[in-house]
């Protein structure tokens, strides 16, 4: 029987979605999905300011956000530091559709969100993100040309279908069409999925 794909939004910046990363993988596994990685570029800046004309409540938002993400992180045993700017990750999301296409999606991923949040990695950097996929086994050499042609046209069309599923942040995911947004609602997704499954005779006691 073919597994059930879930479509999965993240952005290599969001440290909600690198935290979500191994409690997907765990419910892949729970409810025999295959998850759909699929790249989002979070347009911070139209919600919480640019840096330099963030007023003191956007401020404390992002001082908040941060405080919780490391209380989150430190009981998992990861390092979350907070970026020193505002990064656009679209060329790490091209990244991560040319690892699709190699196969080697997973390693990318957690390669990727893991240098970037120990500020190893600049995400806006082709050559740095080139070196990832090479260390994951992808094409190293090969990523400059599909960056700059087939993977930044696969990145605009994969956004702007995301939009029109009503995609705005991550993690997010799609189940028959109904998004999910959060690492809170995966509790609601679950359930949906343990419904469908019951529906369906997926589910035994």
């Amino acid at each position: 029987m073919t597994c059930l794909e879930i479509p999965t939004y993240i952005d290599f910046k969001s440290p909600y979605a690198y935290l979500a990363v191994k409690p997907i993988r765990a419910m892949a596994i729970a409810y025999d999905l295959a998850i759909d990685w699929r790249p989002y570029n979070l347009p911070i800046a139209d919600y919480l300011g640019a840096v330099d004309t963030r007023n003191e409540h956007q401020w404390r938002r992002v001082k908040y956000s941060y405080m919780d993400v490391r209380r989150l992180a430190n009981q998992r045993g990861m390092t979350i530091l907070g970026p020193r700017k505002l990064f656009d990750s679209t060329i790490a999301s091209i990244g991560l559709l040319h690892a699709k296409q190699a196969g080697i999606a997973d390693a990318y991923i957690d390669v990727t969100f893991e240098r970037f949040f120990k500020r190893e990695l600049d995400i806006e950097n082709a050559d740095a993100v080139a070196s990832v996929l090479g260390q994951c086994g992808g094409d190293r050499e090969g990523f400059a040309a599909y960056l700059g042609g087939d993977g930044a046209e696969a990145f605009k069309t994969l956004v702007e279908e995301a939009h029109l599923h009503g995609v705005f942040g991550v993690p997010s995911f799609l189940l028959d069409g109904e998004l999910f947004w959060g690492n809170e609602r995966m509790e609601l997704l679950t359930e949906r999925l343990r419904a469908r499954g019951s529906a369906q005779g997926l589910v035994r006691d």
